[in-house]
């Protein structure tokens, strides 16, 4: 496996139009499980933070191959994508994967998608538009997996994830959450305090050198889920 391009904290949370002076790409190559992948990241005002692979993303797949999991039959959703590269990975495992994100991070989702799948693949992935709190009623609520990498940073957004997880959620379903444990932007406070109002959640992994931290969790189905308020 290879990463060869890490990006500043202090830049994730800028996306204003002065974050990148000019549009460029740059590819990277993974290999999890066997699986080589290609990712290419565009980064430029109009991506933002979608951009880049995030290391919590690479802690993700590299817990997968750890683990050794089969996604063969499995229904997974990916939410907050970015570049693809988790769903990516699970499609090519075997899962049937539904990839989303913002609308204007599609595109490079699909760039990836296509350079990766095989021609002909029974589990291609479908890439959808979701936001969070807004869109999720289009989507099923029966997925075995929904998967989500470094999507726990903006306190103002955590409402809405959890609005969509409730949805997205039934009863067999199994959340895998990878965060980088940013304390100032609450993302302590969502796992710790307002997660396990409404999942059944543990800690499955820690790299402390990283500050990253991988969560599965499991549906409350005698709490409805309500709106969490902001610490």
């Amino acid at each position: 496996m290879s990463f060869d391009f890490e990006p500043e904290e202090s830049d994730l949370f800028r996306i204003e139009d002065a974050l990148f002076a000019d549009t460029f790409t740059r590819e990277n190559r993974y290999r999890f499980s066997g699986q080589e992948l290609k990712i290419t990241q565009t980064f430029s005002s109009n991506l933002g933070v979608a951009a880049p692979v995030w290391e919590a993303a690479v802690s993700l797949c590299q817990y997968f191959e750890e683990k050794k999991f089969d996604f063969t039959g499995k229904r997974v959703l990916e939410l907050g994508a970015g570049t693809g590269i988790v769903g990516i990975l699970v499609a090519l495992l075997g899962g049937d994967v539904t990839i989303t994100d913002l609308p204007h991070a599609l595109k490079q989702i699909q760039l990836n998608v296509s350079s990766n799948m095989p021609a002909g693949c029974r589990n291609f992935p479908r890439v959808r538009a979701l936001a969070w709190g807004k869109d999720h009623h289009d989507f099923p609520s029966d997925y075995d997996l929904v998967l989500g990498a470094d999507i726990v940073y903006l306190q103002d957004t955590y409402p809405a994830l959890l609005r969509t997880l409730d949805h997205l959620c039934g009863e067999g379903t199994t959340v895998y959450l990878s965060s980088k444990m940013r304390r100032e932007h609450g993302a302590v406070v969502f796992y710790e305090e307002q997660l396990p109002r409404y999942l059944e959640a543990e800690l499955v992994h820690r790299n402390d050198c990283e500050n990253i931290s991988i969560f599965r969790g499991t549906k409350k189905t005698h709490v409805p889920f309500r709106e969490a308020r902001e610490r």
